[in-house]
């Protein structure tokens, strides 16, 4: 599998025994220097059970259990007011709300790091910082009575960013009982499978107003990830090829059988779940349920290196009588059958919020930005939209296997346009090349190439007639009844137009797309413009058309 050249600290949290439930250790499973393994013994007292009970009677949608419960008499009893004084002045913007949050959140960082833990967290922070190198922070949460609580809030002080906000910490949640991951390589081009279930389990299947409205969301997520890659050409930034296949309210057959075809590597789901016992409950279609356990041996088997679920209580652990039932949510349950990454809402969370979330989210991947990164960018986004007092961004909690590197995408310079259904390794690259001298030649990076006079274009044409932003050349992917074809097209968004040459003779395309066959040749600007070929690197020359 590739490695990263990142600093990884991983701690995990257990309990001290299991008949005591207010003592737990800390310990660090992985350090980036060998004396950095540490191990601490900590106490649930009484300000941290009141400061959780009181964040939840103001932030939490869903009733939680205490976590956990410490009898009065253990602990000496004390004034929230009071705590809040310490951790959050009353000087600080958003009222009782935000000091409630910094309050909670500067406590759990004060739980967490505290004696060796924290001076393994300073060491490693400090080599980060002296390497120009971020942290990949990874927590493991073992009892399940913490797991509901809001690690991603974590802060050392107040007005201080939280650690989950990055960049210079990449959190994540992870977990060390899990299927190991087999090798695969990193690849070129966002693949998504979009899946839309059921969004309210009350409105049947025949309802109008539900089979209009649903294609319509549909398609507007579908346009949403695919611009959010594509945007990127027009600022300088190497693009990705982002390919989205729906499907709408699908049984569970067919839905498996699209992720067996092993085309995929992301996949998202929108609708309608609530937490159970096997990883919780997906509502496809009217009467078509299916568990986050048969749903992880689809994803974990057949390519998917990240699941994102827009859907409520998708970390949330599952209750059984007010006690929580462990490794019972679907975050948690996808990671230990082998998904690489799963990010999911641990409550409710409303879809405006969801959608601003998600196009931060895919631009940051086709940035080839690691999972963690883009996550931390996205979230920042909905403090930002939504203030820090607004539990919107303490929503989505992000799972990482701890094998897994964290990165989707090649690096720019190794992402070479291959054939459709080959191996990159055995395939020649796609190419735009020139006629005239054929040794000049420009291939397909991220199945994408720009052209145009501005020096920011892959080919840069000095002819006055081309446009700064000229045209492009890329590849999409059409993914029906279980096959999946790869087609190429031309772009023009000129002033002047472009020509390109087929059986027929010279066609004038402007500010349109067309499809490209291979062989064809295509001049850009002018019918007296230097002449290319769209072909294979190595192949013969042709004949100038005439």
């Amino acid at each position: 599998m590739p490695s990263f050249d990142d600093l990884t600290l991983c701690l995990a949290i257990d309990r001290l025994t299991q008949a005591d439930s207010t003592h737990y250790a800390i310990w660090v499973l992985e350090s980036p220097f060998p004396g950095g393994y540490a191990h601490h013994d900590r106490l649930w007292d009484s300000q941290m059970a009141q400061i959780w009970e009181s964040w939840q009677q103001f932030f939490s949608l869903r009733g939680l259990p205490q976590v956990p419960h410490v009898p009065s008499a253990y602990v000496p009893q004390f004034h929230l007011d009071d705590l809040l004084d310490r951790v959050a002045p009353a000087a600080e913007a958003g009222g009782y709300t935000g000091r409630l949050m910094q309050g909670l959140g500067v406590s759990l960082w004060e739980w967490l790091f505290d004696g060796p833990i924290r001076q393994t967290l300073e060491r490693s922070l400090g080599m980060a910082i002296g390497q120009n190198r971020p942290l990949k922070l990874r927590l493991e949460v073992r009892p399940p009575e913490l797991i509901s609580l809001p690690w991603e809030i974590m802060q050392p002080q107040p007005g201080c960013p939280a650690l989950s906000l990055g960049p210079q910490v990449l959190f994540s949640r992870t977990a060390s009982t899990v299927e190991p991951l087999p090798e695969a390589e990193l690849d070129i081009s966002l693949r998504i499978l979009l899946v839309l279930g059921q969004d309210d389990p009350g409105i049947t299947a025949g309802d109008t107003e539900q089979v209009l409205q649903l294609p319509q969301e549909a398609e507007a997520l579908k346009q949403l990830l695919e611009l959010s890659a594509s945007r990127l050409s027009y600022q300088g930034a190497s693009p990705v090829v982002c390919q989205v296949q729906t499907l709408l309210e699908p049984d569970a057959k067919t839905l498996l059988k699209a992720l067996e075809t092993g085309y995929f590597n992301v996949f998202f789901y929108a609708g309608h779940g609530v937490p159970a016992p096997d990883g919780g409950m997906l509502f496809l279609r009217q009467g078509g349920n299916l568990t986050g356990t048969e749903l992880a041996q689809g994803l974990a088997h057949n390519g998917i290196r990240l699941a994102v679920f827009n859907t409520c209580w998708g970390a949330q652990p599952d209750l059984q009588q007010q006690e929580v039932i462990p490794r019972s949510s679907l975050a948690e349950v996808l990671l230990h059958h082998g998904v690489p990454a799963v990010l999911a809402m641990r409550d409710s969370i409303a879809d405006e919020e969801a959608l601003s979330f998600i196009q931060v989210l895919a631009r940051g991947l086709a940035e080839r930005q690691p999972v963690a990164q883009a996550v931390a960018l996205a979230r920042q986004h909905l403090l930002t939209a939504y203030r820090f007092n607004h539990p919107a961004w303490t929503l989505p909690v992000l799972y990482q296997h701890p094998q897994f590197e964290g990165h989707l995408l090649r690096e720019a310079a190794l992402a070479v346009t291959q054939l459709p259904g080959q191996d990159l390794r055995m395939t020649q690259s796609v190419v735009l090349r020139c006629l005239a001298t054929p040794t000049r030649l420009w291939r397909l990076y991220d199945g994408y190439l720009r052209v145009g006079r501005l020096p920011d274009n892959d080919l840069v044409i000095l002819e006055p007639w081309v446009s700064g932003q000229h045209a492009e050349i890329f590849c999409r992917t059409q993914f029906e009844n279980g096959t999946q074809e790869t087609h190429y097209y031309l772009r023009d968004r000129s002033r002047y137009g472009s020509y390109y040459f087929d059986n027929h003779g010279w066609h004038h395309v402007h500010r349109a797309e067309v499809p490209l066959a291979l062989g064809t040749a295509i001049r850009f600007g002018s019918p007296e413009g230097e002449l290319m070929e769209f072909t294979l690197e190595g192949s013969p020359k042709s004949s100038p058309p005439c």
